[in-house]
C-alpha cells in the first residue's frame, strides 16, 4: 500500500514535469518563430544608435523651372564618446584641424553622451577640413552627410523666399510659410553598440531620407532679374530710403515679379540685422498712395455715371477751397478748361476734389473698399498689412477731397497693384498668389496645384474698357510720357505723395511711384514702383520712376512675348522729345545704295562684303534722329 502510494506521487510529479517541459518547449518555440521579429526590433532599438542623415530640403522653382533655392552636400562632423580610445590624442588632432582650441573640443569628446554633434564649429565642413579630419581614422569620429541651402541667384528675390538657419530649417519668408512642405523626412545611419559605446560586430542598416517636396512659384525669372537690375541703378543714382517694385498678371492674381531695397543676400544672412531680414516691403509697408489712387476715384465716377470722361469738362483755376483748405493744382494758374479724361492725363487735384464730391462719401468710401483697400489681400506671404482708412463717421469735405486724389488715406503696394489688376482686366478682384503649385522631387508630378480665385466684382467691363483707354492716354498725352514704347500700348498713371511723420507733412520728402500696364487693350502685367525719398533729382515722376518702369516693361514685353500692335495712340511730342524715323529695309541691297535710305541714322558696319546681310534694328521699327543702325556685310547669296 506504501508503495502504491509512492508510485502514485511519482506519477503526479512526472505528469507536472511533463506538462512544465512541454509548456517550456512551446514557450520556445513560440519566442523564437512567432515573437522572433518584435523581440529583435526590441534588441536592436536597446543596442542601435542613429546618426542622422538629413534630408534634401525641397527646392524652390520659378513658374519655367527655373531653380531659385537649392541644396548642396555637405558634411558635418559627428561624436560616439564611448568610442573614443585616446580622448586626449583626438580632442588635440580635431582642435587643431577645426582651429579651435583643445579645451573647446574637449567638452565635445569628454561629453557624457552616445552621441555628439560638434556644433557649430563641426557643421557644414569644406571638403579639405573633411577630409583631413577622415584621414584620421579615429573610432568614434564620424563624418556624415548634411544638406546646406544655397540660393544661386544671391539677393534675387530675397525678401520673399526669406532664409534657412543652420538647422535647415525655414526662418522666415517663403522657406518658413512653407516648412514642412519643403523640409522631408531625415533618414539614419544606425550602428549597433553595448551599453558602454561599445561598437557591436554587427552589420549598419541604413534608413533613406525622404526629400522634401519642390514648391514652383508664380514669378518670371527674366522679369524678376529686371526689377532687380532697376532697383540696383535706382539705388545707385537717387539713394532713397527705400525702393519696391511689383509686376502681377491681372487676369490671375499671379505675381510676376516682387522686389524691394533693402534686400539681402540669403546665403550670407548672418551678415544683416533681424530688421532687414523681414523686410518684405510690398507685402505690409503702408503709405499714402498719391495719384496712383486717382484710377480708383476715376473708376467710381465713371461706374456710378457722374461724370463722362469724354464730354464733361472742368475748369481749373489753379487751387479749389474746400472749408478753408486751399487745394493747389501743380500747375501754377491750373490747366483752364478740360475735360475729365484730360484731368486724369495732367492729375488735376482740384478736378478730383470734384470728382470727390461728385460721389460723395458714402460712395466714394464704398467703392475703395469695394476694390480691397483697408483690409489684407490674403496673398500667400506671411506680415502683410492691410492701410489705414478713414472712419466713414470722420470723413468731412476735407477729408473727402483729399482722400479722391489719394492723401489721407494708406494703403499696401499689393493693394495698389491688385486694385489697379481690377480696373483694368473687366473689373474681377482677384486674390494675389505667388505659390503656384507643389511638386513631387522625383517625377516633378504637381501634387497640389493653386488656380486663381475671384474676391469680388468691383466694376463693370464697360467701366474697365473705358478706363484703359484713359490709361493709355496718360501715357500718351499726360504725364507718363516716359513710359511712352512706340508700338506697344501702353497705360499707366504717375504718383507723387508727400510722406507725414506724426501728423505733420515733412518737406521735400516724397514717395514717387508709377503703375502701368502692358497691352492696355488687352493688359497682360501690371507694374507698380515706388521710390522712397529719392535724392539728387528732380522730384518728377518723369524724372525718377516712369523711365525705369519704361525699361521694366519692355523686358516684361520680351519675358511674356508680347507683340507689336497698330491702333495705339499716338504720343504728343514735347520740346524735348527727339524725331524718330522708321528704319527701313536694306537687306540685300548694295552698301552704297542703302547709304541713300540711312541718312537720318548713324550706320555702323561690321563683316565684309558688298552686300547687306542682316540689320538691327529690323525694319520697321522707329529711331531716335541719328540712333545707330548696325548692318552686317557679306557676299551675296
Amino acid at each position: 500500500m506504501f508503495f502504491k502510494k509512492i508510485d502514485k506521487r511519482i506519477k503526479i510529479v512526472l505528469i507536472i514535469i511533463m506538462i512544465l517541459f512541454v509548456s517550456i518547449v512551446l514557450r520556445v518555440f513560440k519566442i523564437q518563430v512567432f515573437d522572433y521579429k518584435k523581440l529583435k526590433s526590441l534588441a536592436d532599438d536597446l543596442w542601435s544608435r542613429d546618426l542622422e542623415v538629413a534630408a534634401d530640403r525641397g527646392k524652390i522653382l520659378d513658374r519655367n523651372g527655373e531653380v531659385l533655392a537649392d541644396n548642396v552636400t555637405t558634411t558635418s562632423l559627428v561624436l560616439v564618446p564611448n568610442q573614443i580610445k585616446n580622448k586626449k590624442e583626438v580632442s588635440e588632432a580635431l582642435a587643431k584641424i577645426l582651429n579651435v582650441s583643445t579645451k573647446e573640443m574637449n567638452k565635445h569628446v569628454y561629453k557624457k553622451t552616445s552621441i555628439e554633434r560638434v556644433h557649430p564649429e563641426g557643421r557644414r565642413l569644406s571638403y579639405e577640413i573633411a577630409d583631413k579630419i577622415s584621414s584620421l581614422d579615429f573610432d568614434g569620429v564620424y563624418l556624415v552627410k548634411e544638406s546646406k541651402r544655397y540660393y544661386p541667384y544671391g539677393n534675387l528675390l530675397s525678401n520673399s523666399l526669406g532664409y534657412v538657419g543652420i538647422d535647415n530649417q525655414g526662418l522666415s519668408g517663403l522657406e518658413l510659410q512653407y516648412n514642412d512642405v519643403l523640409s522631408g523626412e531625415s533618414g539614419a545611419i544606425k550602428y549597433f553598440s553595448d551599453a558602454k559605446g561599445n561598437q557591436l560586430n554587427l552589420s549598419d542598416i541604413y534608413v533613406e531620407p525622404v526629400n522634401g517636396m519642390n514648391i514652383q512659384l508664380t514669378i518670371d525669372i527674366n522679369i524678376q532679374k529686371s526689377i532687380e537690375r532697376e532697383l540696383d541703378n535706382v539705388v545707385d543714382m537717387f539713394q532713397p530710403d527705400m525702393a519696391l517694385a511689383i509686376v502681377m498678371n491681372p487676369k490671375t492674381g499671379e505675381i510676376l515679379g516682387m522686389s524691394n531695397r533693402p534686400n539681402f543676400d540669403p546665403n550670407n544672412y548672418q551678415n544683416y540685422s533681424l530688421e532687414s531680414l523681414s523686410q518684405n516691403l510690398p507685402i505690409f509697408s503702408s503709405y499714402e498712395p498719391g495719384s496712383t489712387f486717382k484710377i480708383i476715384t476715376t473708376s467710381a465716377a465713371v461706374e456710378e455715371k457722374v461724370v463722362d470722361l469724354e464730354k464733361d469738362h472742368f475748369h481749373d483755376s489753379g487751387s479749389v477751397n474746400v472749408d478753408g483748405a486751399v487745394i493747389k493744382c501743380w500747375k501754377a494758374g491750373g490747366h483752364g478748361d478740360q475735360t475729365f479724361k484730360q484731368v486724369l492725363q495732367n492729375s488735376c487735384n482740384p478736378g478730383f476734389v470734384r470728382l470727390g464730391n461728385l460721389l460723395g462719401k458714402e460712395r466714394l468710401f464704398s467703392y475703395i473698399k469695394k476694390f480691397g483697400f483697408g483690409e489684407k489681400t490674403g496673398v500667400d506671404l506671411t506680415g502683410e498689412g492691410k492701410g489705414i482708412l478713414f472712419d466713414l463717421d470722420q470723413v468731412g469735405n476735407v477729408e473727402l477731397a483729399t482722400t479722391a486724389f489719394g492723401q489721407g488715406v494708406s494703403v499696401t503696394p499689393i493693394q495698389q497693384v491688385t486694385a489697379v489688376s481690377s480696373v483694368i482686366n473687366g473689373g474681377y478682384l482677384y486674390k494675389p498668389y505667388i505659390l503656384k503649385s507643389i511638386n513631387d522631387p522625383v517625377t516633378n508630378n504637381i501634387i497640389d496645384e493653386k488656380y486663381k480665385e475671384l474676391v469680388r466684382r468691383t466694376i463693370s467691363s464697360d467701366t474697365s474698357k473705358i478706363m484703359r483707354k484713359a490709361l493709355e492716354s496718360v501715357v500718351a498725352k499726360g504725364g507718363g510720357k516716359a513710359a511712352y514704347i512706340d508700338g506697344y500700348r501702353i497705360g499707366g498713371k504717375t504718383g507723387t505723395a508727400q510722406k507725414a511723420v506724426d501728423g505733420k507733412y515733412l518737406v521735400n520728402n516724397y514717395i514717387m511711384s508709377f503703375v502701368g500696364i502692358v497691352p492696355s487693350n488687352d493688359p497682360e502685367a501690371v507694374l507698380y514702383i515706388a521710390i522712397d525719398n529719392p535724392k539728387n533729382t528732380a522730384l518728377l515722376s518723369s524724372y525718377t520712376t516712369t523711365p525705369i518702369a519704361r525699361r521694366v516693361l519692355l523686358d516684361i514685353i520680351d519675358a511674356l512675348d508680347i507683340k507689336k500692335q497698330k491702333g495705339g495712340m499716338e504720343k504728343d511730342l514735347e520740346w524735348s522729345d527727339k524725331i524718330t524715323y522708321e528704319v527701313p529695309d536694306v537687306v540685300g541691297m548694295k552698301v552704297e545704295d542703302a547709304k541713300k535710305l540711312l541718312v537720318n541714322f548713324t550706320v555702323e558696319y561690321s563683316g565684309s562684303g558688298d552686300y547687306i546681310i542682316s540689320q538691327s534694328p529690323k525694319a520697321k521699327e522707329k529711331v531716335e534722329d541719328k540712333g545707330v543702325i548696325r548692318l552686317m556685310l557679306g557676299d551675296k547669296k
